[in-house]
């Protein structure tokens, strides 16, 4: 076996973990700057937060399907 060709563990860890990150704080961010405009707009309903944390959390998938997918 060559030792190349096998995953190092750590690197795993920090793909992963890396992602995790990214998929939390885009939807978190996407939240945000919704409730942010929803309050600008004096909306009663979080509409844009709705919107954009639903926006954000398919973008995400989209992004963990293909790095996923990739190896």
């Amino acid at each position: 076996m060559d030792s190349a060709n096998k995953p190092n563990p750590s690197n795993s860890y920090l793909k992963y973990s890396n992602l995790a990150i990214q998929l939390l704080l885009g939807i978190g961010l996407a939240g945000w700057l919704g409730h942010l405009l929803d309050n600008y707009l004096t909306l009663s309903f979080p509409a844009f937060m709705l919107l954009f944390g639903f926006t954000a959390f398919g973008g995400m998938m989209y992004q963990l399907y293909r790095s996923l997918n990739k190896d």
